[in-house]
């Protein structure tokens, strides 16, 4: 009685195999240990705060990308924007 054992193609595929194998391992240690700055668990990890118009608008005129008048104008209608009600 003659049968396949299919030997030949285990031996094509088991190559494969272990390299797929091998590369799962290294990226689940890499996605592991690997923590991007701004993720985790103490406050030193946090998300930076988002700037507000107003503190936005000082760093413009703190840097000189804007004159006073202009930060001057800025504030008036950020102030006015504000108070009014939404």
């Amino acid at each position: 009685m003659m049968y396949w054992d299919g030997g030949w193609a285990w031996m094509m595929f088991m190559p494969l195999l272990w390299i797929v194998l091998i590369g799962l391992v290294v990226w689940a240690v890499i996605r592991l240990t690997h923590h991007p700055a701004g993720h985790g668990d103490g406050p030193e990890h946090r998300w930076p705060q988002r700037e507000t118009p107003e503190e936005i608008l000082d760093r413009r005129f703190a840097s000189g990308e804007i004159d006073a008048d202009t930060y001057a104008e800025a504030r008036q209608q950020l102030a006015a924007h504000r108070a009014r009600p939404q």
